[in-house]
């Protein structure tokens, strides 16, 4: 790619597309980088620089870059059927299928299948779903939903307010109506002397104090995802889901499992629900479903919940133009059939996985991180200013940047929030890649502890 023509992309860039979560006359001026190919775990640049992407795009592209298998199934789909609708008593083939074996891979009683285009999508689903299934019994008054701080459900006008992201709430009006928060079981963060254990069992019964503060019947759902993710990959203490399963079937709560970046083998199984024993009434799912090369979510309902819908509910006067879209179904029946053929969620669970446990817990001695958490293939550094100390640095988050762009001209790809930095790498990466990610992480490390040090 020449000069020229980057810098003509770029100019086009800045005049006239509008980056998510970014701010934009600041990338205007500093110009964007242009993501040209990729193959296995690595993704390559305008200027030929080979990145290995340990962050898998944006948590989802588990089965890595240029399956052609995945574009071979699109091809064949468009060719036959490029599109139709799910409204007007009509479906397409691969999403019947789809919706079968999203049933038969599931936890629990999680039978049933709502499609959409993405997570956010997925989550707003719920919101209607749930409400419209309280009303339906003659409870329309148990209408609150509770989420939890710093928790990320989408970016929708219902995901956004059903997490609990303060940048994100003031803008636009959020939360909207019938939502509340409580705090996270970010031990690393918030636990000061309490064991892990008993810090998750006190952020549990946070849930239960809120319920009777707003009353049981008017509390219609609790979401949550497995291990939040956005947030910084706070990984909850052993404690905290038991009581959490526990509260909402004593209060009669729905328990919703939002499963976006955990589901389809991130955890080390199936579905992060199966890794921490949650028991959910629905289930959110997208990103791995599809490993990024589409966009799909679902919504995954159990067996009660569904069976009020359909035999109390009537006409259900939701859905989306791309609902059950045969091309993306295509693709994620592809991508479910190779992660079983190849047994990459087993490889996950008892090869990959420990190994980039044991390398990436091994970049907890370094200096500069105070903790290495890690579950299944996602994990987090938290960068902190003095070791044994669990203090955040002052000027929260300049590190974390620092260190995300330092570890880029290293050829890697890392994400930073605040100064945790986050790793979700593709599920097929190999243990010499994982040596790889380790090693450019730890000069990452070293360079951003020698860039703090020369900066006082």
């Amino acid at each position: 790619m020449s000069h020229q023509h980057i810098e003509q992309l770029r100019r086009l860039d800045a005049d006239h597309h509008l980056h998510p979560f970014t701010d934009n006359a600041a990338l205007a001026k500093k110009g964007t980088r242009i993501l040209t190919r990729g193959e296995g775990v690595y993704v390559y640049d305008q200027d030929g620089h080979k990145l290995l992407d340990a962050f898998a795009g944006l948590w989802c592209v588990n089965l890595g870059y240029g399956r052609r298998e995945l574009a071979e199934a699109a091809s064949k789909q468009m060719n036959e059927l490029a599109y139709y609708n799910s409204f007007f008593q009509c479906t397409t083939e691969p999403t019947v299928r789809l919706a079968a074996k999203l049933a038969e891979l599931a936890p629990g009683a999680l039978n049933h299948v709502f499609f959409a285009g993405s997570g956010s999508e997925a989550n707003d689903t719920i919101l209607r779903l749930v409400r419209h299934y309280w009303a339906v019994q003659g409870r329309p008054e148990k209408f609150i939903f509770i989420g939890r701080q710093n928790g990320y459900h989408g970016s929708t006008v219902a995901g956004a307010s059903l997490g609990g992201m303060g940048a994100m709430h003031k803008q636009g009006g959020l939360p909207i109506p019938g939502i509340e928060h409580i705090a996270a079981p970010y031990w690393f963060g918030e636990g000061g002397e309490l064991s892990a254990e008993e810090f998750g069992r006190q952020r549990a019964l946070a849930l239960e104090a809120k319920i009777l503060e707003l009353g049981a019947e008017n509390v219609a759902a609790f979401i949550a995802e497995p291990i939040q993710g956005a947030a910084g990959v706070i990984i909850p203490p052993d404690s905290y889901w038991p009581e959490i399963n526990r509260i909402c079937k004593q209060y009669q709560v729905l328990l919703i499992a939002d499963e976006v970046i955990c589901g389809f083998g991130r955890t080390g199984q199936w579905f992060g629900s199966q890794t921490f024993g949650i028991e959910p009434d629905l289930m959110a799912v997208a990103k791995g479903l599809t490993s990024g090369y589409l966009p799909l979510g679902a919504v995954l309902i159990s067996d009660p919940v569904a069976e009020v819908l359909a035999g109390q509910g009537g006409e259900l006067a939701h859905g989306y133009t791309y609902s059950g879209h045969p091309v993306c179904c295509a693709v994620a029946l592809e991508s479910l059939r190779i992660l079983q053929d190849e047994r990459i969620v087993e490889r996950c669970a008892d090869d990959t996985g420990p190994y980039l446990a044991e390398r990436w817990r091994a970049l907890g001695e370094h200096p500069l991180v105070g903790e290495a958490r890690i579950c299944g293939m996602v994990g987090a550094l938290e960068l902190v200013p003095r070791k044994p100390s669990r203090a955040f640095f002052a000027d929260r988050g300049r590190v974390g940047g620092l260190c995300r762009d330092i570890a880029l001209e290293e050829g890697l790809i890392l994400r930073a929030t605040w100064d945790a930095m986050l790793l979700s790498p593709p599920l097929v990466i190999s243990r010499s890649e994982i040596d790889e990610l380790a090693e450019k992480t730890w000069r990452a490390l070293d360079r951003t502890e020698k860039a703090i040090a020369e900066a006082i």
